[in-house]
């Protein structure tokens, strides 16, 4: 029983470190379709599975980072993409940021002018018509941000969005006054979009966002910014100086509940295959830490903060406890099972007792036996006590010590059997048999 039970508990050990050491996956919600953040996430995808990491990657697919953020509230992603400027839920811990974004606003000169834009300023924007690249309604509430900081009343302004992919064909077409665009200083989205407002003859002008240090100080989501020059191409340069604007960060961001080793482990392969990502997503080198400062605006998982603060815990730091407890019990149920064991022979141990303490009157009683059929009758008994004797061995009820001590019990039992006997046979038959009758007489 006792092994059973020493089996059971390194079995129980063994399977606990598969359990814990075992590839898990994680579902990551990222979106719109097409996007650069989908395919990132295809391609962390592949780089787990071809790495055999201890954490994989399950994509799934939303309309964009506010489904993503929906998807983690609701419990059915584990990770997700989402933008710092949006409402995230209470259970959303960073783990990583994915990209800083910038805004950027121009104007387009009406068709007529020679040279110059009407609008110059952001604070000139009210009356006009204003064109927002993506379909996302959080561009909007960052229009309505940056027009609030310049005192013009969003409700005065007519807003007007078109989707991502269609930017550039809708700015040829539309009439809109300025354009807003959202994304990453080396976007292809924002780059043709403004490559689309130049053509035609179409004279634009990049609207710095002056109060971007404000803006930031009143909304914690945002930072102040710069637009390099020349950013966007063209001849010449698009922006021809650099440009003060605000920008916002894409993250990678956890479930609360969701494990601190398994989060740790999955920034661990995050930045170690971020390197073989840069080719086709240059991007990715952008891939950031998250903030662990208490006040950070999305608070960082124990998990990322563990990995980024060199604390994350190796199997031994987390599971030693668990070892040393376990060999604890080991040895206490390795004790308690011998003495429950012992226990349950006590009634065959006690037994053998006694037999041996007949087997040592037996030896008394051979000494004084008046005939050999006696000491037949004791040899035979003695045979007996062996047996049991024996049995009692294999059963574990009696160990070496108590079985050498019957032998030399039993060695002193025939040595006086074989000394009676021989003193019997020396002896006349007819004064044996006067004996045995003298003998039989007194006991009646």
């Amino acid at each position: 029983m006792a092994l059973a039970l020493v089996l059971a508990i390194i079995g129980g050990l063994a399977g606990g470190y598969y359990f814990a050491m075992r590839p898990v996956t994680l579902k990551i919600a990222v979106g719109p379709a097409n996007s650069d953040d989908v395919k990132v996430v295809q391609a962390l995808t592949q780089a787990f599975a071809q790495t055999k990491a201890g954490v994989r990657l399950r994509p799934v697919q939303t309309d964009g980072a506010t489904a993503s953020a929906q998807q983690l509230a609701e419990g059915k992603a584990d990770l997700a993409i989402v933008r710092g400027d949006l409402d995230l839920p209470k259970t959303a811990q960073a783990v990583a940021t994915l990209r800083k974004n910038v805004v950027v606003l121009w104007s387009v000169a009406p068709k007529g002018k020679k040279k110059g834009a009407k609008i110059t300023k952001i604070a000139q924007l009210a009356g006009h018509r204003v064109g927002v690249v993506g379909r996302t309604p959080a561009n909007v509430n960052l229009l309505k941000v940056i027009l609030q900081q310049y005192g013009v009343d969003p409700a005065k302004v007519e807003i007007v969005q078109f989707p991502a992919n269609e930017a550039a064909e809708a700015i040829r077409t539309q009439k809109a006054d300025a354009y807003l665009a959202a994304g990453p200083v080396n976007s292809k989205i924002t780059t043709d979009a403004i490559a689309a407002s130049a053509k035609d003859g179409g004279s634009l002008s990049f609207l710095a966002i002056d109060s971007a240090d404000a803006i930031a100080q009143n909304h914690p989501v945002y930072e102040s910014a710069e637009i390099p020059a020349g950013a966007y191409g063209g001849s010449p340069d698009r922006p021809e100086d650099e440009v003060k604007t605000i920008s916002f960060s894409h993250h990678i961001v956890a479930r609360k509940g969701l494990s601190e080793t398994t989060v740790a482990a999955f920034t661990r392969q995050l930045f170690a295959v971020r390197q073989q990502l840069l080719t086709d997503f240059p991007q990715a080198a952008k891939i950031e830490t998250p903030d662990t400062d208490k006040d950070a605006v999305i608070p960082v998982h124990p998990g990322a903060a563990a990995f980024v603060d060199g604390e994350e815990k190796t199997f031994l730091d987390k599971y030693s406890d668990y070892i040393w407890w376990g060999l604890m019990l080991l040895s206490a149920t390795g004790s308690i099972g011998a003495w429950f064991a012992g226990y349950l022979k006590k009634d065959e141990r006690d037994n053998n007792s006694h037999l041996r303490e007949r087997l040592l009157d037996m030896i008394a009683a051979a000494r004084k036996s008046e005939t050999t059929e006696d000491l037949d009758q004791m040899q035979a008994e003695a045979d007996d006590i062996l047996r049991d004797t024996l049995r009692c061995f294999d059963h574990g009820a009696i160990e070496e010590g108590g079985l050498t001590a019957f032998n030399l019990v039993l060695d002193q039992f025939h040595a006086a059997v074989a000394d009676r006997k021989a003193v019997l046979f020396s002896l006349p038959q007819n004064l044996q048999r006067t004996s045995a009758q003298f003998r039989a007489a007194g006991n009646a």
